[in-house]
């Protein structure tokens, strides 16, 4: 009976390590060379109008030769001549139509914005009744001594958060005709006129874009401060004069004995655009609380689009796959038509007698009132997130589409919120010192996706302006991108690819104005940039398996509008800051109510676990949340945090703070805290708070290091550690474990690293090159493995164990060999081309930058230049050989003996040649291709021939040659004649070198 059942188990244990090998066997194959759906994507703009049959397949046929396998489509106004193709017309679907075709067969992707401009959804269909709305006010001051008749001004709208500069005659008009009035109140004038601070963002009258700096990530808890009495309304002396009021305006009513205030309240468009959209495009933004009005809307637009290109089939390879929701640049809005009764059924009572809230008034007192506006913004989430997020994903599924949404910037709700409705949650980051700081979208998206469950997390990246000019390529942006890989961003979406409508003679072409890092055909290093598409897919291609490993879960504060910031302790550097030794997620209120406990983990519905949860150093909380909280840690969970001193909402209130107190009281105990932190056991959990909590320099969680103190004394150990500048992250499964590493130095490093993981040996994945080879030298010691690590430069790698892996470490490894064999300094041929202002053949007896050449055509030269040697090899090829560049500016495809041996875009800057040198002559060969702006620089000291007040210059209409002796041509100005030169060409030293 033992000997069978040994048998069995050994028999399950050879089926189980062949399972392994099986899923380790097809994960290393499709590593090699992903899928489509693991390509990177582009921004593919359309610039109002400018847009041709022709133009449009190339630019498609460019992007599947480049190695790109997805685009968001959106068409705008941006510093471009308008075209000849107006948007939405029978001719604008019909190209639609035919760039949706190319793309189903080509197998790229689609993702369609749901509106004109990048913005929302909206357009001149919008009517003033089915758009954004404010509920606005005017006020009289009447006496009862006074025997005139009463006239209640109309509501003016609030200004515009971006100004008027962008409505068009028609448009204006529009905006200031909508008017619907909603209720009319009168009270007695109160002894002082103190103003809520802030309320123009407290009631939603605005919120600005949080990554210009000029907003916080969250507003203050309501206050527990009564304030003046004197400041304030009484409810109890609040008249409704709603239909005493005229269609004129005059108001038949008689004040009581004393002076009154009486207001007006009415609804207006909020002043939100459709921006930048094509001019046909521009127009209100729809209603983002009211289905009807979403509708309308969607039909109009996409209603169009879908009779055009015909039914999308759900598992098509290409073509239109998914709906998106860009940033939320529409700004805020407090009212719809059925607001109040929205706001009654949810919130248990009627809003009326607070509407001079909104006006920045005091009613009841100050505490009361701040308790209103925070229950104001909550039922305008809800209803966001209802009758707008939720409604454009059940109408894209019925579409056989996902939706993907970017939900940050002047977004009005909580950011993790909204970002959860979504299918694929998106972020945006900028190329670093060329524009904004959006990093904080990256960790909300990674957070949202991990929490959900969502494989696939794309960003808008390496957006930039201005000062960018062409200067970002693969090798510059090589350590921002791992660096995102390494945040949980696993799908590249560049912004940004501008259709080129221009001849492919006039080059670098159209541009969005002076936005993108410029993700083009006309790019100098595109024939070259698939080499750099396919290290970013591999890297997407195993950064999408399995989920990420987290184990500290910080929790948001309720209410909105609301950004997810971790603390900064929480994170090694600037900027693009990295994950400390454990790693963390954000979650929001709502997410946290379908949580449960397994294993004293914090476990979700998607399988995403958290081994703490830090609650926000916060004052209130309403008691459900309260009560989820309890739940959780009764059923096993650690909970780091203090606990609140009340309910932010008026919701049932004063009842409600006697609940959060009694809940307190359950939780954390009767009792003032103490001093420093005390963990009390709650059930099968523990809550752990402290006054010192609160002495933090991270003002809403509690330091990281306090976090990682009680990790470690739960006997978990830190996930990934080493000696040396690395970042990483890191991804799971029942059968391997996969980390991505990178070294985040411009120079080599030697390191120490340490991972969290005894799944099987280890191997080194290269995703530059897709191949994979055994680490043989590592010791395991309770659960962790260790070893020895080379980096170069900004060097990337995956390190994968799997529990098919069972070779045994080396611990005598032996010796590497480096050695240099040659050094190729004979002179070099080169070939610039003429085209380009370049001479045909030069000979450089040295190898120098081109910008330090007295020939002016090389000094300026943008583009490809093939340096030519032949050269004596006289080494074995016993060990391998390699061919070293030495430094290279951009990038450069070599090609040995007529053989191509590959594309060079980042370090270590050297290719295998073993298998295409041969003892005696070689013939070398090498495209070195260098960047735009030293010839746009040139052409600066020749006449202007380009746009000039939004007109094309009229050689280009006609069709005639240039005068002005210019190379290149585009729309954008991003330099002058006197603006430094880059470094450009082959510096060397070229070495052949052993290993």
């Amino acid at each position: 009976m033992k000997f069978k059942l040994l048998f069995v188990v050994l028999l399950f244990i050879c089926c189980i390590n062949t399972i392994s090998k099986a899923q380790l066997k097809k994960l290393k194959s499709d590593f090699e060379k992903p899928a489509n759906i693991y390509k990177p994507g582009v921004y593919w703009y359309f610039m109002d109008g400018n847009m041709t049959a022709e133009t449009i397949t190339k630019d498609l046929e460019s992007m599947k030769k480049a190695g790109i396998g997805n685009l968001i489509f959106l068409e705008v106004n941006v510093g471009v001549p308008r075209g000849k193709v107006d948007f939405l017309s029978d001719e604008w679907t019909t190209l639609f139509a035919h760039a949706e075709k190319e793309a189903r067969r080509l197998g790229i992707e689609i993702t369609l914005g749901i509106g004109p401009g990048w913005t929302g959804s909206g357009g001149p269909w919008v009517k003033g009744n089915q758009s954004m709305q404010h509920l606005v006010s005017s006020q009289v001051i009447v006496s009862s001594k006074d025997r005139k008749i009463i006239t209640l001004p109309v509501p003016p709208p609030k200004a515009p958060f971006f100004g008027e500069g962008g409505f068009t005659p028609e448009f204006k008009k529009e905006w200031q005709n909508y008017y619907e009035d909603v209720a009319v109140l009168a009270f007695p004038m109160i002894k002082t006129d103190e103003k809520i601070k802030d309320i123009d963002e407290k009631a939603l009258y605005q919120r600005a874009p949080f990554s210009s700096g000029t907003v916080k990530a969250n507003l203050a808890p309501p206050s527990g401060i009564n304030g003046n009495p004197q400041s304030a309304i009484a409810k109890n002396q609040i008249i409704d004069l709603t239909g005493k009021m005229l269609p004129n305006g005059t108001l038949n009513w008689t004040p009581p004995t004393g002076t009154w205030k009486i207001m007006r309240f009415g609804s207006r468009n909020n002043g939100a655009i459709t921006r930048p959209a094509p001019f046909p495009g521009i127009g209100f933004e729809s209603n983002k609380m009211d289905t009807t009005a979403l509708n309308a809307h969607l039909d109009f637009y996409l209603g169009k689009i879908f009779s055009k290109i015909g039914k999308i089939e759900k598992n098509q390879p290409g073509g239109l796959k998914r709906l998106h929701m860009d940033s939320w640049e529409m700004g805020a809005q407090n009212w719809t038509p059925n607001f109040r009764k929205e706001f009654t059924k949810r919130r248990g009572y009627d809003p009326l007698k607070y509407y001079p809230v909104y006006a920045g008034n005091v009613v009841g007192n100050l505490k009361e009132s701040e308790r209103f506006l925070w229950d104001l913004r909550q039922t305008a989430q809800e209803l966001v997130l209802e009758n707008h997020a939720n409604h454009v994903k059940e109408y894209a599924k019925k579409h056989n589409l996902t939706l993907s949404i970017e939900p940050y910037d002047m977004n009005p709700t909580s950011d993790l919120e909204l970002g959860s409705v979504a299918d694929v949650p998106m972020a945006e980051f900028w190329s670093k010192g060329f524009g904004f700081n959006s990093t904080y979208s990256v960790i909300e998206a990674t957070s949202i996706a991990h929490v959900m469950g969502r494989s696939l997390v794309p960003a808008e990246a390496f957006t930039a302006q201005d000062n960018e000019g062409w200067k970002q390529h693969p090798t510059s942006m090589k350590n921002q991108g791992d660096w995102a890989f390494a945040s949980g961003i696993n799908r590249f979406v560049y912004h940004t690819f501008q259709n080129q409508f221009l001849p492919d003679s006039l080059k670098p072409g159209a541009t969005m104005g002076p936005y993108g890092v410029h993700w083009d055909r006309s790019q100098t290093w595109w024939p070259m940039v698939d080499s750099y598409h396919e290290y970013v897919t591999r890297c997407q291609y195993l950064l999408q398996q399995g989920r990420t490993v987290a184990d500290i879960l910080y929790l948001t504060p309720e209410g909105s509008p609301n950004v997810f910031e971790p603390p900064l302790s929480a994170i090694v550097g600037d900027t693009i800051g990295d994950r400390k030794s454990y790693n963390f997620d954000g979650c929001a209120p709502g997410q946290l109510m379908k949580a449960s406990v397994k294993n004293n983990k914090i476990v979700f519905p998607s399988g995403a676990s958290y081994e703490i949860l830090v609650l926000p150093i916060y004052e209130t909380m309403t008691p459900d949340l309260l009560e989820k909280i309890g739940s959780l840690i009764n059923q096993g969970a650690t909970v780091l945090g203090n606990p609140p001193l009340r309910s932010p909402s008026l919701t049932n209130y004063p009842q409600c703070d006697v609940m959060v107190k009694n809940l307190v009281a359950q939780i954390w105990g009767k009792g003032l805290l103490a001093d420093q932190l005390v963990p009390r056991k709650y059930g099968k959990g523990q809550i752990i708070s402290g006054k010192s909590i609160d002495n933090q320099k991270d003002k809403l969680y509690p330091n990281y290091e306090i976090t990682a103190k009680i990790l470690k004394s739960k006997g978990i150990q830190e996930d990934f550690t080493t000696d040396a500048k690395i970042r990483y992250t890191h991804r799971t499964s029942d059968d391997w474990d996969i980390y991505f590493i990178s070294n985040t130095t411009k120079n080599p490093i030697k390191a120490n690293v340490h991972f969290r993981s005894s799944k099987g040996s280890p191997e080194l994945w290269n995703a530059i090159n897709g191949t994979t080879k055994r680490i043989t030298q590592f010791k395991v010691e309770k659960g962790v493995t260790s070893l020895p690590m080379e980096l170069d430069a900004y060097e990337s790698a995956f390190i994968v164990f799997d529990k098919g892996n069972n070779w045994q470490s080396n611990n005598n490894p032996t010796a590497q060999i480096n050695q240099d064999l040659q050094t190729l300094n004979a002179p070099w041929k080169i070939n610039f081309d003429e085209k380009w202002g370049g001479p045909k053949e030069v000979v450089f007896n040295n190898l120098l930058d081109w910008t330090k050449s007295d020939v002016e055509g090389i000094k300026y030269y943008s583009g490809l230049a093939t340096y030519k040697q032949d050269f004596e090899f006289k080494g074995k090829n016993k060990n391998a050989i390699y061919l070293n560049l030495g430094e290279v500016k951009n990038m450069a495809r070599v090609k040995l003996n007529g053989k191509e041996v590959g594309v060079l875009w980042t370090a270590p800057w050297q290719l295998n040649i073993s298998d295409f040198v041969k003892t005696g002559k070689n013939e070398l060969e090498i495209e070195v291709v260098n960047l735009w702006p030293n010839r746009l620089i040139g052409d600066e000291k020749k006449p202007y021939d380009g746009v000039v007040n939004g007109q094309w210059p009229e050689w280009l209409l006609k069709n005639q040659p240039r005068t002005s002796g210019r190379f290149t041509f585009t729309t954008t100005q991003q330099y002058n004649a006197n603006s430094p030169l880059l470094p450009s060409g082959l510096i060397g030293p070229v070495k052949i070198v052993q290993k």
